[in-house]
């Protein structure tokens, strides 16, 4: 499966996590936080929705369909479970990846420049920033960063994360007019979400003589 085969899921994520509901009722739990654990427990997956899933998650909890507090544990145990499996297999695997170019060496060394500009903070902030948030804990694991501290800085980037936007949604989607436009507010959050790689690769574009 190719990115590109993905975008109609993450485009209309709202009516997936609907369907979800129609067809499996309380098991839509585990189907949301088994997107969360791959989309950052595998570096190979960074692709999958993250930002959107969340909010649009946090909206349906707001219409009563799905409950905000399990949400919030569900789904923090399994970003940190998640960023724990990628530095596992950056740490075992990661020459091994690499060698085998199954990660572009475009989003390594942007991941890596992030390390170079924030050092271990790198893991908390690329958490809201896709793909560079499933590149950085498996690039932690090839590097020197200990896993007690990788596990700390892992600790308060994903409850960070998953609280600020699940309850975003929770608390902007009790709104109608949000309920009205959400496929609107997906593409707004899915900008909002890969501006900052566009001023970055703009930023490198004007740096280049």
């Amino acid at each position: 499966m190719s990115p590109l085969d993905l975008i109609p899921f993450i485009l209309h994520i709202d009516q997936y996590i609907s369907l979800f509901l129609q067809s499996y009722g309380i098991l839509t739990y585990f189907i949301l936080f088994a997107i969360i654990f791959i989309e950052t427990g595998l570096v190979i997956m960074p692709f999958l929705p993250g930002d959107s899933l969340l909010f649009v998650a946090g909206a349906f909890a707001a219409k009563g369909d799905l409950n905000i507090f399990i949400l919030l544990i569900s789904l923090t145990v399994a970003a940190i479970l998640g960023d724990s499996l990628n530095y596992a297999l950056g740490t075992r695997f990661g020459e091994y990846f690499t060698k085998k170019n199954w990660i572009k060496e475009a989003h390594l060394k942007r991941t890596q420049h992030f390390f170079e500009t924030y050092g271990g903070k790198t893991i908390i902030l690329a958490r809201f920033v896709p793909i560079i948030r499933t590149i950085a804990p498996f690039v932690a694991g090839i590097g020197s960063m200990s896993y007690k501290k990788f596990l700390s800085y892992n600790i308060i980037g994903g409850i960070l994360w998953i609280s600020l936007l699940l309850l975003a949604g929770f608390f902007l989607g009790s709104f109608q007019l949000i309920q009205d436009n959400l496929t609107l507010v997906i593409l707004i959050i899915v900008f909002l979400s890969i501006l900052p790689a566009i001023i970055e690769y703009l930023r490198e574009r004007k740096a280049k003589p």
